[in-house]
């Protein structure tokens, strides 16, 4: 198992519609976040910057993300997520969310 902490700006005035959307996320989108072995995601917020933190415990971390993407579900929910977010501009190529690095870590 890895964890990945991700992070990216909310547009505040969409603070309001992101919670909403969030509290009602599609079942094929649940899904498929299962279906590509990811486990234990949240998302917190604070001053309009998103922390997302997830388990991956598959063996192909690329596969199991282009596979997501590929997902129909996944392509409708981040065409309405995508305006509401700001990512940074110095994260990887490809990549949405800006991936940080774990500095510490206990059980």
């Amino acid at each position: 198992m890895k964890r990945y902490g991700m992070v990216i700006r909310l547009r505040p005035e969409h603070e309001e519609a992101y919670r909403v959307s969030h509290a009602a996320v599609p079942e094929g989108v649940l899904r498929t976040i299962h279906a590509c072995n990811i486990r234990n995601y949240s998302i917190f917020l604070r001053n309009s910057v998103l922390y997302g933190y997830f388990e991956y415990i598959g063996s192909d971390y690329a596969a199991d993300m282009a596979k997501m993407a590929a997902d129909p579900a996944t392509q409708d929910w981040w065409a309405i997520m995508e305006p509401m977010q700001e990512p940074y501009p110095d994260r990887d190529h490809g990549t949405w969310w800006a991936l940080m690095d774990e500095v510490f870590h206990t059980d």
